[in-house]
């Protein structure tokens, strides 16, 4: 029998650290699907999180538990998932109404980042090239997470996920603890004019994104707007991973055309 045993999920060591703390960003290696690399050798099946066109999703099932296991958080009963639409809209789950209880179903709730102060309760965004930002507050106990494409980057998600927090829980961003997960990197991901012209538009710091050729800097874009909102900069871990250089490792909407899976970042505070 092939051995699909997943590979442990990247983790941000400052908030590894905390306890009752779960975390975690996949990657593509260890699950059972074959649709995105059918001629790669049989142990080497592909950790697909998300219901996409090309996988099955019995496949997609059996990869969001593995993940489930890998990340330690077989406990949890009720879950965070989104149907992504890169948007700056944030949820928050009061209750765990408002929260999905099959984390093995497809999203149905449209917006691109949720927080909750609600232990037991994991959130989760799913990205392939696009940036996973996850929060946690130490003092309020409370977290977050957030898909930020260049529009929701553009458009502020973080910033209302900030604002948020200090909102519903009191939370000062100063205290708020921040990691930026696997994402195309500063060197892959080639825009046009036009784009430089919309984030000209909104930051006064637009130009430090984009090198001569014309690559935009989503790490930085992101990190920069976290220290707007107030974050400490020693507070912001950027984990440097480039998926589009690293297609063994990770998906990659560009790096491979259109055609790949989805991977996924969690967080919750154990019930």
């Amino acid at each position: 029998m092939p051995d699909f045993q997943t590979s442990s999920p990247l983790v941000a060591q400052s908030l590894a650290n905390v306890e009752g703390l779960i975390h975690g960003f996949s990657t593509r290696l260890g699950g059972v699907s074959r649709c995105y690399r059918p001629t790669a050798p049989a142990d080497r099946g592909d950790l697909n999180l998300g219901f996409t066109k090309d996988d099955d999703r019995t496949n997609v099932r059996a990869n969001r538990l593995r993940f489930l296991t890998a990340l330690g958080a077989d406990t949890f009963q009720h879950f965070g998932l989104l149907l992504q639409q890169h948007t700056p809209t944030v949820h928050v789950l009061r209750r765990f109404t408002d929260a999905a209880t099959d984390f093995t179903e497809p999203a149905n709730v449209p917006g691109d980042g949720m927080i909750t102060n609600l232990p037991g309760l994991l959130l989760t965004v799913q990205v392939a090239d696009c940036i996973p930002v996850l929060l946690f507050d130490p003092k309020q106990r409370a977290i977050g997470a957030f898909h930020a494409g260049w529009r929701g980057t553009s458009d502020g998600i973080l910033e209302n996920g900030v604002a948020s927090m200090q909102a519903e829980y009191g939370s000062n961003a100063a205290d708020i603890l921040a990691a930026i997960g696997p994402g195309i990197g500063p060197g892959s991901y080639q825009v046009g004019e036009d784009l430089r012209r919309v984030f000209q538009a909104k930051f006064a710091y637009a130009d430090t994104l984009f090198d001569e050729g014309m690559r935009l800097n989503l790490w930085e874009a992101n990190r920069r707007q976290l220290l707007d909102a107030g974050l400490q900069d020693a507070n912001i871990t950027v984990l440097g991973e480039d998926t589009a250089t690293q297609t063994e490792r990770f998906f990659s909407h560009r790096a491979e055309n259109g055609s790949t899976g989805r991977m996924m970042a969690a967080i919750g505070m154990l019930p």
